[in-house]
């Protein structure tokens, strides 16, 4: 599912215009990335959660040249699958399917 999959899927759904949806998938989009930027945990009872990894600075090699190269610390944001939407993938039947409207 893309991006805009989730718009028409909405918009649909929710008998909104094609804007309004983009709208919400928008302001939900960029209040996650503020959060993770905020290195805050966001939690999505049922379907997971988002946290970041920091990762330490290390020494690594360039493979084309095996020359040793430094790789700054950083931050990565990690999903962690929730127990419920885990469950359902795993039983792989058509009953959550979502309706057409």
């Amino acid at each position: 599912m893309t991006k805009a999959d989730l718009i028409n899927t909405i918009e649909k759904q929710a008998s909104l215009t094609h804007d309004q949806a983009e709208s919400i998938v928008n302001i939900v989009f960029e209040s996650m990335i503020h959060a993770l930027y905020a290195d805050d945990r966001i939690e999505i009872r049922g379907f997971g959660s988002f946290a970041n990894r920091n990762y330490k600075a290390y020494e690594g090699r360039n493979p084309k040249t095996g020359n040793i190269v430094k790789v700054a610390p950083k931050k990565v944001p990690f999903f962690k699958v929730g127990k419920e939407l885990k469950e359902r993938v795993d039983e792989g039947k058509d009953k959550y399917i979502i309706r057409e409207a």
